[in-house]
Parts: C-alpha cells; sequence; structure tokens
C-alpha cells in the first residue's frame, strides 16, 4: 500500500467515523487540538486500524502520534 492510499483511507475514515471536515486533514493538523480527537475516539481508531490495516496499534506507541502526518507514518512504518 502507498502512502498515498494509506492517506485516503485514513482521511475516509475520519471523515465517515469522527464527522472530520475533509478540509481540516492536513498532514500538520494536531489530533487533539485541530481534530478534537479525544481519548475515546483513540479506543476507535485503534479498532479501524486493526480492522483496515490488519494491525493492532500499541497505546504506548499512538502516545508519540501528534500530528495526523505522524498518524500516516506510523501506519506506513507497520505495514
Amino acid at each position: 500500500m502507498t502512502k498515498q492510499e494509506i492517506i485516503e483511507k485514513v482521511n475516509t475514515l475520519l471523515v465517515e467515523e469522527f464527522e472530520i471536515a475533509p478540509e481540516a486533514l492536513t498532514e500538520g493538523a494536531l489530533l487533539k487540538q485541530d481534530l478534537e480527537i479525544d481519548s475515546l475516539d483513540f479506543v476507535d481508531i485503534v479498532v479501524l486500524i486493526d480492522r483496515e490495516f490488519g494491525f493492532k496499534p500499541q497505546a504506548e506507541e499512538l502516545k508519540t502520534v501528534k500530528t495526523l502526518g505522524d498518524f500516516y507514518s506510523y501506519i506506513e512504518a507497520h505495514l
């Protein structure tokens, strides 16, 4: 899977599952502050990543993910 495919899939999930406006989805967007993703949302995100990408992220690893760009790179590194 290419990075662009990852970006498209993640963005689609964020728009559909969390009702985030597509124009807010930039690589520099901060997950908590800009996209308002809270700790409960991260639980849902773990489930979605497992379902869509086939691996279960570890909570400790996700603590280092601050921006949407970090999130894309995290997924790419684990595929």
